[in-house]
């Protein structure tokens, strides 16, 4: 199932007419929200401006701080940030406490708030239909094309047909072009990724990684796949990229089940 989802403002979050975050419309549980935020209406200076939430990329740890407590002020709790490798471990929020790298998260525990940071990999946020489990995961090609949404769903111990996915904001085929061997590695584990590659008149591929992140998610089971209709590249104003600009910010995508 190939749905899309529009967004839905979220009170309080307007600064000088931006909008700093929205919650995505997707049909999920009464009980579970998801949060996706933007580049506008924070502290940041440049080239993080303005609502960069990320303290690895260079920003000055006072704005990055500050543009977290902004949005902490409408989550039960402060995230739980994770240290992304571009890899498939999957972190257990509620029993895992260490800082060790993991690029997925999962939790059961109303309140607990799982957060992936991006500018162009693909954050995926999954919910169970019955509002027991949530999970995020950060999928950019190399963990998207090891497994990391896999690992994800096996983590969440549910029928995966009970579970439902949003494709939150990530770089579009038009604009993510990559070598034959991303391709390759792709097409070698899943032979339905060839249909996610067009060839472009520079000998190179432009890659889908929304389409990649469906096949992959209804393979295993997950047909009530939504979102994935932004453009990270070509949204300047709206979204960091790092493809396009380096030196930037990042954008979080947060779930989490209510008390």
């Amino acid at each position: 199932m190939n749905n899309s989802a529009s967004a839905r403002v979220v009170p309080g979050a307007q600064d000088a007419g931006a909008q700093s975050w929205f919650e995505p419309d997707w049909p999920h549980p009464a009980n579970v929200r998801s949060l996706i935020t933007t580049r506008c209406g924070g502290v940041s200076a440049a080239p993080y401006d303005a609502f960069n939430l990320a303290l690895h990329v260079g920003d000055a740890p006072e704005a990055v701080h500050a543009n977290r407590r902004r949005v902490h002020t409408t989550l039960p709790s402060a995230p739980r940030w994770i240290a992304q490798v571009h890899g498939v471990e999957v972190k257990d929020l509620d029993t895992d406490f260490s800082d060790a790298p993991a690029d997925a998260a999962v939790t059961r525990r109303p309140g607990t708030v799982a957060a992936i940071l991006t500018a162009d990999c693909l954050p995926v946020l999954l919910c169970a239909t019955d509002g027991s489990v949530v999970a995020a995961a950060h999928a950019g090609w190399r963990g998207l094309c090891n497994g990391v949404l896999e690992a994800s769903l096996n983590a969440m111990r549910v029928d995966p047909s009970q579970l439902a996915a949003f494709l939150g904001p990530a770089i579009s085929q038009p604009a993510y072009e990559v070598g034959d061997e991303v391709r390759s590695a792709f097409v070698a584990r899943h032979a339905q990724a060839a249909a996610a590659f067009a060839a472009n008149a520079r000998g190179r591929w432009q890659a889908d990684l929304y389409q990649l992140a469906r096949q992959r998610l209804q393979s295993a089971g997950v047909s009530a796949v939504y979102g994935g209709r932004c453009c990270t590249y070509r949204e300047r104003e709206r979204f960091f990229s790092f493809r396009r600009d380096g030196r930037t910010g990042r954008m979080a995508s947060l779930i989490w089940i209510e008390s």
